[in-house]
């Protein structure tokens, strides 16, 4: 109810930012570790975001779309390595000229992030830093206090909460730094799972709001151990998420090029002095099966982000397969977060390695961005190198029952949908390798990998494409098995 009524209010009251710092607070120097330098995005008077790359055209351009107008207005790109004090400075100058007319970058979620780049640029050169950029710093965070986004929730409060914290942290702000820390434990308690997952299920999310956490913990001059434990529980979790070469699978709303590598997290949470375990993967859904040869993340979760599904997909029991290391199934990814066709594609079951039943998702994306009916999934057995779960969805309910069976040189994976309908299953292949079919019941990969299928009634090998970043696209090859019934597949070597 209470997101409902500032829905309401968003709609309703305006939220135009107005300079207000009449006195700013003195500044906190404090000592910190080494950050994670921001990538590289901009040269010669360009930028380039999600491998769009253009002139700058003002704070507010959308030509690239509004995500990239997001990025430009982040301004990470202070924090790259290589960028002079001079240029810097002459950025933060030019955006606090033009604040009063741009209403994208004093939304709450740009605002926050840019919070966070001020701090850590001002920090860096603290001798070069004028009154009037503290001053529009501290009116920033101000201007944030008062449009905190109670109304999405999920990273985007999240992301609100470091920023005050941080930011309050930097400029000696007793009174904001007490709120915006109540409103960071709120969060995370609300947010992290047990089992350490960011409860948006995404491990991109879950390495950009770790990154953020330990940022906090690096600028936090109260020692608060609560974000210590909720920084290993993340670290614990991400652990055990990841291949052999330290990436992590494209489950939901998730691309390589936009958080940090979990290896740049790890070294970063060491240089704080952070220690961790892996921990087992339980609320999130999630499962990792391992053996000798093979290597498979499945997603065997619900939505767990009930009232904030933004960046849920409908992949319900799909999954991400390596073999000795090197990508063999993988996930179709995300390209772009526009309210277009593909944008509902890739959000839908037919984009994923799991079962479609006619037209119909497990559970109801729409909209870029929303959610209608959600999937039920149930672990019914949960082994080491076995895992048995169902899904029930599909607008009608059916069932639709996965065994997830892991040995030393096979994988298989056993179908089953109820009331006698007719589903797809899907194998998007990795788009390194090529894939031949040699008979009614086997397709052959180029790295020695069988696939063989029983008991499914056809099969096909579509062309397709897979998206690793944004607005990038590679080739591949979709293996698409019609089945009613019963239905297995195994891959072998």
């Amino acid at each position: 109810m209470r997101q409902i009524i500032y829905q309401l209010r968003n709609r309703i009251v305006s939220r135009k930012y107005v300079y207000r710092a009449p006195s700013v607070p003195k500044i906190n120097h404090i000592n910190t570790v080494k950050w994670i330098d921001k990538p590289n995005s901009f040269d010669n008077d360009r930028f380039c975001f999600l491998n769009l790359e253009a002139e700058y055209g003002g704070w507010c351009d959308r030509s690239k779309g509004m995500l990239w107008a997001y990025n430009l207005n982040y301004m990470d790109w202070i924090n790259q390595h290589g960028i002079d004090v001079k240029t810097g400075l002459n950025w933060i100058d030019e955006f606090i000229s033009g604040i009063d007319t741009n209403n994208i970058g004093t939304d709450p979620y740009p605002t926050a992030l840019r919070i966070i780049n001020w701090v850590k640029f001002f920090s860096k050169y603290k001798e070069s830093i004028s009154e009037k950029h503290l001053s529009s710093l501290y009116s920033q965070m101000l201007h944030l206090q008062n449009n905190i986004e109670y109304h999405l929730l999920g990273n985007h409060i999240l992301e609100d909460a470091f920023a005050l914290f941080i930011g309050s942290n930097y400029l000696r702000d007793d009174r904001l730094l007490k709120k915006s820390t109540r409103l960071l434990i709120k969060e995370l308690n609300r947010q992290i799972l047990p089992d350490g997952a960011h409860y948006e299920q995404s491990p991109m999310y879950h390495c950009i709001l770790l990154d953020r956490l330990l940022d906090c913990v690096n600028f936090d001059t109260t020692d608060n151990i609560f974000l210590k434990d909720v920084a290993v529980k993340m670290l614990g979790h991400l652990e055990n998420m990841l291949w052999s070469d330290r990436s992590y699978p494209l489950f939901n709303d998730s691309a390589y090029g936009i958080a940090p590598m979990p290896t740049e997290i790890f070294d970063y949470a060491k240089r704080l002095s952070l220690e961790w375990s892996p921990i087992s993967l339980r609320e999130s859904g999630y499962r990792h099966l391992k053996s000798r040869h093979f290597d498979l993340i499945a997603d065997c979760g619900e939505i767990r982000a009930c009232y904030q599904p933004g960046h849920s997909h409908a992949d319900a029991l799909g999954y991400e397969l390596q073999v000795d290391g090197a990508n063999l199934i993988v996930d179709t990814g995300i390209s772009t977060y526009e309210k277009n066709a593909r944008r509902q594609f890739e959000r839908g079951s037919s984009a994923h390695n799991t079962v479609t039943v006619g037209d119909r998702d497990s559970s109801e994306v729409w909209g870029g961005f929303r959610v209608g009916g959600r999937s039920c999934v149930k672990i019914i057995e949960d082994g080491t190198n076995k895992v048995i779960a169902h899904c029930r969805g599909y607008r009608d309910k059916h069932i639709h029952k996965r065994v997830f069976d892991c040995k030393e040189r096979s994988v298989s994976i056993t179908d089953s949908l109820t009331g006698g309908v007719v589903g797809i299953s899907r194998l998007y292949i990795a788009p390194h390798l090529k894939v031949k079919k040699i008979s009614d019941c086997k397709v052959a990969v180029d790295n020695g990998v069988t696939i063989t299928i029983k008991d499914a009634m056809s099969f096909v090998i579509k062309d397709a494409l897979v998206s690793n970043e944004y607005n990038r696209f590679e080739k591949t090859a979709v293996v698409e098995i019609l089945f009613s019934g019963i239905m297995q597949y195994s891959f072998s070597i």
